[in-house]
Order: structure tokens, then C-alpha cells, then sequence
């Protein structure tokens, strides 16, 4: 039986990763996009432009005989760009959400796949695991973007009666990350010493292929509908241990001396920089038993594999 997928922000970092996954695995895949000139196409692949607020006709023409929608597109958040009022955030993220699955109900739809952000939750919360039933706690505007987005998909999937999923992950890393991850890896790749020395905190992360894989799970089995889920590569990990294993990878030393995490703090915030340092020195753990334990999920790639397949791409990408 064919199954058939309309994915938004296809051409993103998950996206492409996402599309290709699922064409590997049978199913026909529309990649849809915003910008005009359509990317060039990827083998399997139908590609389709579609803006995210408007001709609802060229929707419903991309959303023919689509059994589900994964929404990827959104104003993604990076930390350090200090534009938390950004109205892209409102436009992109909740009002353009809103119109995708308007449309997608409108064309007989059958399950949405929101992937929204485990900043939902907060931005840490201890040693204690959260929860997808948990309260909602954004911190800022992004993450406040998300949840808006997350209620007004289930309003109109409780009205239209198409199925609603929504995926909470957290930092998600693999061949091609940019941002705060690869940062990091430049870190890691400098071998200069730094301050991370006394930090001790658990993170939980979720490589790319493994988001995907899970993602894929979300679009068919029976069970994952009407559900928040959250998602990781089920091993928590230290900001030092990161820089450790990646420096592995790399065959650089890590060169780690302690600092208070306090001291770390103080001096990030007259930086402007506290958001960052609160994510390099606080815990940040999901639950995840239940895609475990309701979807019988199990991460098919563990964090080392996904870290050094991550190093071996900004290896080479640093070489060229």
C-alpha cells in the first residue's frame, strides 16, 4: 500500500534529512517550500511552492492524495541573535502553522505531524525529567510561538477531525547542524582551554537521523495520534562530556579547567550572553518512556554514532 507525505521546510536541516528517510522507505514524498525559484530536487522527490499564508488553491493542488502532513517549517530561534520581539515568530510560526493545517484539513488529511520544541516545557527544570503532560513553561518568544502553534493545530483538528501529533525535541545535531551545535564543535576543535571544568549537568539531546526515524514512526503507527510526544537519543549527556567525545572524534585534547558555574554565569550576563550560559551549565532532561513504551521506539542510532558521524561532516566540511 503507498503511502504518501507533504513536508514543510523541506529543505531545511531536518527536512532534508526527513525527505530522504522517507523516500528510503517507500513513501511519496511532496517537498514543500517557500521560496519561488523551487531548490533543486532531490531523487524521489515531488517539489512544491507553497507559501505558508496564502493561495490555499496551490495547497490544496500539493495536498492531493496526501495521507499526512509533517510541519516543519518555522522561524527557528538562535541564541545571541538578541531579536526576541522578531513578528516572524507570530507569522511564520503560529499564523502560517494555522494555515497549513487548515488546508490540510480542508483536503481530507488524515494526520498532521507538528514538530514543535521541547522549550515548551522551559529552558531546564533540575534533575527532574520532563514530562509531555507536564505545565507549559516557554521562556521566550520562540518557544512561546511553538505552543501557540500547538493549541491552535489541536483546535482545528478537533474541529475538523484530522488526527494531530506533535513531537517536543530537544537540541537536535547531526551532519549539516549550524547554529549553537557546530559552535560548539568549533570549540571543541580549537582545543583551547575553557572553563567547563566543575560543571555537572545532564542534557538531553537528539541526533538528527534518530528525530526522523521517530518522526516517520509518528506519521503511521496507530497509536501515535491525538498524543504529545517527547523525543532523545536516550542518553543524557554533560556539557564537559560533550566536549570530551567530540574532541575525540576529533583527536584534539580537551583541555577543561574548573570554574564555578556561578562565576560562569555572572560574567555571561554582563555579556549579554545568559541564555547561553544557562544552557551550557543547567540540566535539561526529557521523559521519553512513553514513545519507549506506547510506540515500542527505541533510538536506532546511539549518541556516539550520531556524534561522530556530526564531527566527521564538520571534519570535512572544515577541510574544503
Amino acid at each position: 500500500m503507498s503511502r504518501h507525505g507533504l513536508v514543510t521546510g523541506a529543505y531545511g536541516f531536518v527536512g532534508m534529512a526527513l525527505c530522504k528517510l522517507l523516500v528510503e522507505r517507500g513513501w511519496h514524498v511532496v517537498a514543500a517550500h517557500r521560496r519561488s525559484a523551487a531548490p533543486a530536487a532531490a531523487p524521489g522527490l515531488s517539489s512544491a511552492y507553497v507559501p505558508l499564508s496564502s493561495q490555499p488553491d496551490r495547497w490544496q493542488q500539493a495536498l492531493q492524495s496526501i495521507d499526512c502532513v509533517v510541519h516543519l517549517a518555522a522561524h527557528v530561534h538562535q541564541m545571541g541573535h538578541g531579536r526576541d520581539s522578531d513578528p516572524a515568530y507570530q507569522e511564520i510560526n503560529v499564523t502560517g502553522s494555522g494555515f497549513v493545517a487548515e488546508q490540510a484539513a480542508r483536503a481530507g488529511v488524515k494526520r498532521f505531524v507538528f514538530v514543535s520544541s521541547a522549550k515548551v516545557n522551559g529552558e531546564g527544570n533540575g534533575s527532574r525529567r520532563y514530562r509531555a503532560d507536564d505545565p507549559s513553561e516557554p521562556r521566550d518568544e520562540y518557544a512561546r510561538s511553538k505552543l501557540a502553534a500547538e493549541m491552535l493545530i489541536r483546535a482545528i483538528c478537533s474541529r475538523t477531525g484530522m488526527e494531530c501529533v506533535i513531537v517536543r525535541p530537544p537540541l537536535v545535531y547531526g551532519p549539516g547542524v549550524r547554529a549553537n551545535f557546530r559552535r560548539l564543535l568549533k570549540l571543541a576543535d580549537l582545543g583551547w582551554p575553557l572553563p567547563f571544568g566543575s560543571i555537572v549537568n545532564r542534557r538531553s539531546l537528539v541526533g538528527v537521523e534518530n528525530l526522523c526515524d521517530f518522526i516517520e514512526t509518528c506519521m503511521s503507527h496507530p497509536r501515535a495520534g491525538g498524543r504529545v510526544w517527547m523525543v532523545s537519543d536516550g542518553e543524557d549527556i554533560s556539557t564537559p562530556e560533550l566536549i570530551r567525545r567530540a574532541a575525540g572524534f576529533m583527536h584534539r585534547p580537551a583541555r577543561l579547567f574548573p570554574c564555578p558555574p556561578a562565576a560562569l554565569k555572572m560574567a555571561a550576563g554582563l555579556l549579554g550572553r545568559s541564555a547561553e550560559a544557562a544552557r551550557l551549565c543547567d540540566s535539561f532532561v526529557l521523559d521519553t518512556r512513553p514513545a519507549t513504551e506506547v510506540l515500542h521506539w527505541k533510538p536506532p542510532m546511539s549518541l556516539d554514532e550520531g556524534l561522530a558521524r556530526t564531527v566527521a561532516d564538520y571534519m570535512t566540511g572544515r577541510r574544503t
